[in-house]
C-alpha cells in the first residue's frame, strides 16, 4: 500500500455481515484548497456507516483524506465526493460524511451528506397513538 496521497480505497470483508452495527471515523486533519481564493480549508471529516460486505482500510482511508490537500473544492462538493467514494468502494447498508469546516470569513460550516442502501429502509418508531377521554 502506498504512504503518499492517493484515491484509492482499501476494502476488507466485514467480519460480521448478519449483524447492523455502526463504525465511525473522527478525522480532524482534513485540509483542501479554497477553489477561489487557493487558501487553504480545514475540517473534521466525521464518516458513520454501517457495513454491509465490505468495511473500509483505514490507511488507505487517511491517504485518501490526504489526497484532497492540493485540490481545490467548495465544502459541499467535497464532503458529497467522500460519501461518493466511500459508497462505491464499501457499499453500505448506511453511511453519513459531516464536514465540519473551520470558520472562515466569520461563517462556520457543517455539510452533511447521507446515503442508504436501495431497498434497506430503518425500522421506523412505532406510530404515535394518542388516545382521548370522553
Amino acid at each position: 500500500m502506498p504512504t503518499k496521497p492517493s484515491k484509492q480505497l482499501e476494502t476488507f470483508p466485514n467480519p460480521n455481515p448478519e449483524r447492523d452495527y455502526e463504525i465511525s471515523f473522527d478525522c480532524p486533519e482534513f485540509t483542501c484548497l479554497c477553489p477561489r481564493t487557493g487558501q487553504p480549508d480545514f475540517a473534521t471529516v466525521r464518516i458513520r456507516y454501517v457495513p454491509d460486505r465490505l468495511c473500509v482500510e483505514l490507511k488507505s482511508l487517511k491517504l485518501y483524506l490526504w489526497s484532497f490537500r492540493s485540490e481545490g473544492h467548495f465544502h459541499e462538493a467535497v464532503t458529497n465526493r467522500i460519501l461518493d467514494d466511500l459508497t462505491q468502494a464499501t457499499r453500505p447498508r448506511r453511511m453519513t460524511v459531516v464536514g465540519d469546516f473551520y470558520v472562515r470569513g466569520g461563517i462556520h460550516t457543517i455539510v452533511t451528506a447521507t446515503y442508504e442502501a436501495p431497498g434497506r429502509r430503518r425500522k421506523s418508531r412505532a406510530p404515535r397513538v394518542e388516545s382521548r377521554g370522553k
